[in-house]
């Protein structure tokens, strides 16, 4: 009996300390609870702030300090993007109506449920502006300030210098109405970015039946313009692209296009023609002025001379009103009835020979380094013999050869002709070169070059290397 009244009272002890504990454990929750009613409750975090225990008024203030909005970036269907900034339009945002009523959607007495998983949450402001000057801002965008009605929108062709080109102004048509309502949401929205092209804000117009044949006439002009034809000369390429060929349209006294019984476009044949005309023109070079760069140091101009490029004009109209025709696509070397050492506009090179008749020097250069130099004695211009300038080559190579001339006949080891009966070749009656001798005891017209160097030299330079002539 002593045993089991002992065990009572020890249970009711017990129940009454778990009953205080119980008690505690309540009135701590209950307390925390009281605490969170004025405030976020615990583990809350909106926007990047901790917001536990903190009222509106309090958190309202810190999203304020941390947010700023500088305004919208507005970007067309090409990419192009304009500014409205938020200070132009009074913007203005406030969080206290969004947090009032997340604050009235927590229950405080439910605070436990964020010991597990924080609240973690992102509002949105609300956002004011003032109507007026947000139009006025986009009145200041070209999009919003093009006033052409819908029904003063065309489509024709226009000729630039890159060819002919269709405009337009009935596809990708602004909607204003749906830009600025696309504007307005994203400022509501607090974005920083819109593009009216994915928000739907462009539409294309219908066509009337003279936009339809032009169009139609926009896809032969097109075609006919899509030549893949280029021009090699040397290391320099020719496209023939639209900017060439949309001249070779064939054209009416009125200026309309001229279509054959198929209805495709005409070619101009004469067009074709001129263009090769002003295509050789450009890039012969026989007798043409060039600009080099002397061994002494300065850029001498040239002129004149047997060396150099020259088209074959005639075979290469035929080919290319032939290769337009067929749509041939490649890269064509023309064809020349003389052919220098290279082609393109420095026919020159690396490889040549350089005779300064003002220094009686000359100097032959292989791929661009100099392999001989030599005094040399040039035509006498005294007597009016002196050598004339341009740029000449190497058109042959002879030893043991006899030079013949009015009163005169004087044999030579090497004989390299430039042009006509001038050429380089070694004198063995003269001990002396360079300085003045030329003025006085010059040749007929001739290079006279020191035995040895001119054994060099012949040995060495090929027929066809450039001779570059000057005083």
């Amino acid at each position: 009996m002593m045993k089991s009244g002992a065990n009572k009272k020890a249970a009711r002890g017990i129940a009454a300390a778990l009953s205080a504990v119980i008690f505690l454990v309540l009135a701590a929750y209950m307390g925390l609870a009281e605490y969170y009613e004025g405030g976020f409750s615990y583990g809350t975090w909106i926007n990047g702030i901790y917001c536990t225990g903190k009222t509106v008024e309090e958190v309202n203030g810190e999203l304020l300090k941390s947010c700023s909005y500088k305004g919208l970036q507005v970007f067309d269907k090409d990419g192009y993007s304009y500014e409205i900034s938020a200070e132009d339009i009074g913007f203005a945002f406030d969080f206290e109506e969004a947090l009032r009523i997340y604050l009235n959607k927590q229950n405080p007495y439910l605070w436990i449920d964020n010991l597990l998983v924080s609240k973690e949450r992102t509002l949105i402001p609300v956002i004011s502006y003032e109507p007026e000057k947000l139009e006025m801002a986009l009145l200041r965008i070209s999009l919003f300030a093009d006033t052409t009605a819908k029904e003063d929108r065309e489509v024709y062709i226009i000729k630039t210098f890159q060819g002919y080109e269709l405009v337009d102004e009935r596809t990708r048509v602004l909607n204003k109405q749906k830009a600025k309502e696309a504007i307005e949401a994203a400022l509501n929205s607090f974005a920083q970015e819109v593009y009216l092209e994915g928000d739907g804000c462009y539409e294309d117009l219908p066509l009337t039946q003279q936009m339809s044949e032009t169009l139609s006439l926009w896809e032969k002009i097109k075609a006919f313009q899509s030549c893949s034809i280029i021009y090699k000369f040397g290391d320099e390429q020719v496209p023939i692209n639209a900017s060439v060929v949309c001249d070779w349209i064939a054209a009416g006294e009125d200026g309309s296009f001229l279509l054959d019984e198929a209805g495709n476009l005409e070619t101009d044949d004469t067009k074709i023609e001129e263009f090769v005309e002003s295509l050789a023109d450009q890039y012969d070079t026989v007798g043409g002025t060039r600009h080099f760069k002397a061994t002494r140091g300065e850029t001498v101009t040239v002129e004149g001379g047997i060396y150099g490029n020259k088209l074959d004009r005639k075979a290469e109209k035929e080919y290319l009103k032939k290769a337009f025709r067929d749509e041939v696509s490649e890269i064509h070397t023309p064809q020349y009835v003389q052919k220098a050492w290279q082609q393109g506009m420095d026919d020159i090179g690396t490889t040549y020979i350089e005779i300064d008749m003002t220094k009686q020097m000359m100097y032959y250069y292989k791929d661009g380094r100099l392999e001989i130099e030599t005094a040399v004695v040039t035509g006498n211009t005294g007597r009016r013999m002196g050598t004339p300038s341009g740029v000449n080559y190497v058109y042959a190579k002879q030893e043991n050869r006899t030079l013949r001339g009015p009163g005169y006949a004087a044999h030579v080891n090497y004989w390299m002709p430039v042009k006509g009966n001038i050429g380089i070749h070694d004198a063995s009656w003269r001990s002396e070169y360079g300085g003045e001798i030329y003025q006085t005891n010059g040749s007929h017209g001739c290079i006279n070059t020191p035995y040895d160097k001119m054994s060099e030299l012949y040995e060495t330079a090929e027929v066809g290397t450039p001779v570059v002539m000057f005083y």
